[in-house]
């Protein structure tokens, strides 16, 4: 099986699989669980090869969506995965810009909102003075 992610040195290459209209996200060998839980997180179908030892995992925009939401779901996953610090290739075919742009946008709109304040803390009791025995 070709690793897309292997050959050109990325941690994810999205692309729709040659003579199908699968979309695939390929991650690089040994990728760690964090990665493939990212994906699981944004979405996308994990698959292992084989079953009991996987040697080998990728996963797919869920086919049961239309060719458009497929294209929008991979092209929302790139801003999260980048966050993450993950390298990510994506096609032009299946780049939807608008989803992408509105993907960045909510990210930084989670990031950029400032923590909730938290109350002060109460001042510690002091301890009693002792008292002296007459």
């Amino acid at each position: 099986m070709a690793n897309l992610a292997d050959e050109y040195g990325t941690d994810v290459e999205i692309y729709i699989k040659p003579l199908t209209t699968t979309i695939h996200a390929d991650t690089a060998s040994g990728s760690p669980a964090a990665l493939h839980d990212l994906l699981d997180q944004l979405g996308l179908e994990r698959h292992e090869y084989p079953a009991d030892a996987p040697l080998y995992i990728w996963h797919t925009v869920p086919e049961h969506l239309d060719a458009d939401e497929q294209k929008r779901l991979a092209s929302r996953a790139i801003p999260a995965l980048l966050k993450a610090g993950y390298e990510v290739d994506c096609t032009s075919e299946i780049l939807d810009a608008s989803a992408y742009r509105q993907a960045v946008r909510e990210i930084r709109s989670r990031t950029s909102r400032p923590a909730p304040e938290q109350a002060p803390a109460a001042p510690a009791a002091r301890p009693a003075p002792a008292r002296r025995a007459q």
